[in-house]
C-alpha cells in the first residue's frame, strides 16, 4: 500500500520536498507485474472460522520441503532444525521485541548476541564478528559499502558467480551513491581496475563451485583493494577451509537453525579484520566486569544512526537479527565443533550420491567438476529448464532451481533420502525429451 497525506498541499509539498512530481516515481524501482489493480481477489469478509478453514486449505496445497523429495537451493537450504532449538527461542526471557538498549536488563540478550559473534568470527577465521544483520544480501551490500569507506574508492569487483539477488541489491544500494558502481571481472584477478574498492568472491559459487582466493588476495594486495568472502551456504564451512585471508566475510547463516519460511527471516553475518572493526556496520556486543567484578555483556560498538550523528553512522540498519541469531547460537552450541563438521560431511556425501544418480540419465550432464552439497547439470538442448522444473512438481518433487534455459541447480542436505533421489531420477527419466 501507499501512504500519502490527504490534502493536495500536503502531498505536493511532500513530493516537492523530496525532488518527484508524483507518487508513482518513489517506486519506479517495483517492477509493474507487482502492483495490483483494483481489489484481491479475496472474498469481503469472513468470520475468523470460515478464515481458518481458507488459509489451511491455502497452506494444504504446498509441497512441504520436509517430504524429502526437495532438491532446491540456490541461496535457501533445507536443513533438519533440532525441536530443542524451537523450545529455547520460544521461552519469555528471550521472545521479545524488546532491543537491547540497556546492559543492565539485558544480560541474556548481550550474552547470547556475544556468543554468536564468537560462533561466527571461529567459523570464518576472522578477528571481529558483528551481532548479526538482516540477510545474505545486504550483508554483502553493507560489506561493500565498509570497504568503500575504508578504501574512500567507489568501484565495486564482482570476481565470480555471486548470486543475483545479491547483486541486485548491491546494484540498489550502489545505484544512489554518487559515482559508485560496480563491474564484474569474470574470474579473472587480472582485470582488476585501481579505483576498485573491493573484490567479491562467492564461495561456494552460486553454481556450487568452492574457490581459492589465492589470486585474488594477490591481486587486492597489489591494486589496494579489499578482498570481500560471500558465504551463503554457512554449513560448507564445516568441511571448507575458513576463509581467513580475507579482509571481510559475509553472507547468510539461515542453514543453522533457521528454517525456511517462505523466504524469511533470515540471518545475516559480517566478520572482519580488527583494524576494520569501527567500521563495521550494525551493532557489536563485548564482555567486560562490573564494579563488583562480576562478568557481564554491554553494548559495545553501536555506529549506527539511532545512536550517533547521521553523518557518522556506518549504516542505516536499525537492528539485528536477533531471535535467528537466537536460534542459530543455540543450534551451533548443540553441533559443537566435531557436530558441525560431521553435518557438513553428511551434506557432501548426500550431494555426491545425487549427483552420481542424476548423471546417469540420459541427457544429463554434471557441468561441476568440484562442489559441496549443491551443483548444476545441464539437460537436452530440446527441454526448458523450467518447464521441467515445473512438470516435476506437479509430481510432487521439487527439483531444483532453473539457472537458464537448459541448467537446473539441484541441492542436498542432510534431509536427503535414497527415496527422495530415486523419485527424482524417475521424474526426470518421465519429463525429459
Amino acid at each position: 500500500m501507499r501512504y500519502l497525506p490527504q490534502t493536495n498541499a500536503a502531498r505536493k509539498e511532500m513530493l516537492d520536498a523530496i525532488g518527484v512530481d508524483h507518487v508513482d516515481d518513489l517506486f519506479v524501482q517495483v517492477p509493474k507485474k507487482a502492483f495490483v489493480d483494483g481489489k484481491c481477489d479475496l472474498p469481503d469478509h469472513k468470520g475468523e472460522l470460515e478464515i481458518e478453514r481458507i488459509m489451511s486449505a491455502y497452506a494444504n496445497e504446498n509441497n512441504h520441503a520436509q517430504q524429502n523429495r526437495f532438491f532446491l537451493g540456490a541461496g535457501v537450504y533445507c536443513h533438519h532444525v533440532p525441536a530443542s532449538v524451537d523450545y529455547i527461542i520460544q521461552r519469555s526471557e528471550f521472545l521479545t521485541a524488546y532491543t537491547p538498549y540497556q546492559p543492565e536488563i539485558a544480560q541474556g540478550t548481550l550474552q547470547y548476541l556475544f556468543e554468536f559473534q564468537t560462533f561466527m568470527a571461529q567459523i570464518t577465521g576472522q578477528e571481529v564478528a558483528n551481532a548479526s544483520l538482516y540477510d545474505g544480501a545486504t550483508a554483502m551490500a553493507e560489506a561493500a559499502l565498509m570497504a568503500m569507506r575504508i578504501t574512500k574508492r567507489s568501484q565495486v569487483c564482482l570476481g565470480n558467480n555471486i548470486h543475483p539477488q545479491y547483486s541486485e541489491v548491491l546494484d540498489t544500494y550502489l545505484r544512489n551513491n554518487e559515482g559508485c558502481d560496480s563491474y564484474t571481472a569474470e574470474e579473472n584477478s587480472d582485470a582488476i581496475k585501481d579505483d576498485t574498492a573491493c573484490v567479491i568472491i562467492q564461495s561456494p559459487d552460486f553454481f556450487g563451485k568452492p574457490h581459492a582466493y589465492d589470486a585474488w588476495r594477490k591481486a587486492c594486495d597489489e591494486t589496494g583493494a579489499l578482498l570481500i568472502v560471500v558465504i551463503n551456504e554457512i554449513v560448507s564451512l564445516g568441511m571448507l577451509p575458513a576463509p581467513e585471508s580475507a579482509d571481510i566475510v559475509c553472507g547468510e547463516a539461515q542453514s543453522i537453525g533457521v528454517p525456511m519460511g517462505y523466504g524469511g527471516p533470515h540471518l545475516g553475518f559480517l566478520t572482519c579484520r580488527q583494524k576494520y572493526l569501527r567500521q563495521i556496520p550494525g551493532r557489536l556486543c563485548g564482555e567486560t566486569v562490573d564494579a563488583d567484578g562480576n562478568r557481564g555483556f554491554v553494548l559495545t560498538l553501536s555506529t549506527r544512526e539511532q545512536h550517533i550523528r547521521r553523518e557518522k553512522a556506518t549504516s542505516n540498519i536499525c537492528t539485528n537479527q536477533g531471535l535467528c541469531a537466537l536460534a542459530f547460537t543455540v543450534h551451533m552450541s548443540l553441533l559443537g565443533e566435531d557436530g558441525f563438521k560431521q553435518l557438513a560431511t553428511i551434506n557432501h556425501e548426500a550431494a555426491c550420491k545425487l549427483a552420481k544418480a542424476v548423471e546417469e540419465i540420459k541427457g544429463i550432464k554434471l557441468v561441476n567438476d568440484t562442489f559441496f552439497n549443491e551443483f548444476a547439470i545441464t539437460i537436452p538442448e530440446d527441454n526448458n529448464a523450467t518447464e521441467i522444473v515445473q512438470a516435476l512438481a506437479d509430481r510432487d518433487i521439487i527439483a531444483g532451481y532453473p539457472a537458464d534455459e537448459n541448467t537446473i541447480l539441484l541441492a542436498a542436505t542432510e534431509i536427503t533420502t535414497d527415496n527422495g533421489i530415486k523419485a527424482l531420477v524417475e521424474g526426470f527419466k518421465e519429463v525429459l525429451k
